[in-house]
């Protein structure tokens, strides 16, 4: 039996709760609401599938990213978009970050993933957000402020079961 497999990282839970207010804004007044299944996270590794009996290989590979890198502040300042369409997208903002991006690289190294361009991003509307009402929302949230910041001193890896549950975590350390 197959599962699917993420590595991303989480804001502390006060930080998920302020975006879920946004998600569901989403969800009562744009038509939105497969964004609340998940809660706000960066993706690292996007959704791969393995088989089930795979799992530990999956956790010793994980254990291998070398997160030699001190905790770093992100910055979530405001609101950005896909305008895909198809698949439209609404997000929170991070602000560029360096160690972000390092971390990501870390992880693409030990994970060798193709065709995923890294775009840091907290989605807040996807999947079921039609074209329409994702003009409709952006034209509300483009200019719409939301600012805070967190610590980032810690990666995780999820397995998806209903929902996605963290399956281990890896601490960053100099």
């Amino acid at each position: 039996m197959k599962k699917l497999y993420f590595i991303a990282v989480y804001p502390p839970q006060p930080i998920i709760d302020e975006i879920k207010k946004f998600k569901l804004d989403l969800a009562l007044n744009y038509a939105n609401s497969k964004a609340l299944k998940n809660e706000a996270h960066i993706t690292l590794l996007p959704p791969f599938s393995r088989e089930i009996h795979l799992e530990n290989d999956i956790h010793e590979a994980f254990q291998r990213i070398d997160t030699s890198i001190p905790p770093f502040e992100i910055e979530l300042n405001g609101f950005g978009s896909f305008a895909n369409p198809k698949n439209p997208v609404i997000y929170v903002k991070p602000e560029n970050n360096e160690q972000l991006k390092i971390l990501y690289q870390k992880v693409k190294a030990t994970f060798n993933f193709l065709n995923y361009s890294f775009n840091p991003h907290l989605t807040i509307g996807y999947r079921d957000l039609s074209w329409e009402n994702y003009l409709k929302a952006w034209e509300d949230y483009k200019e719409k402020e939301y600012k805070t910041k967190f610590v980032v001193d810690k990666i995780l890896l999820l397995r998806h079961d209903q929902h996605w549950f963290p399956i281990a975590e890896k601490k960053l350390m100099l």
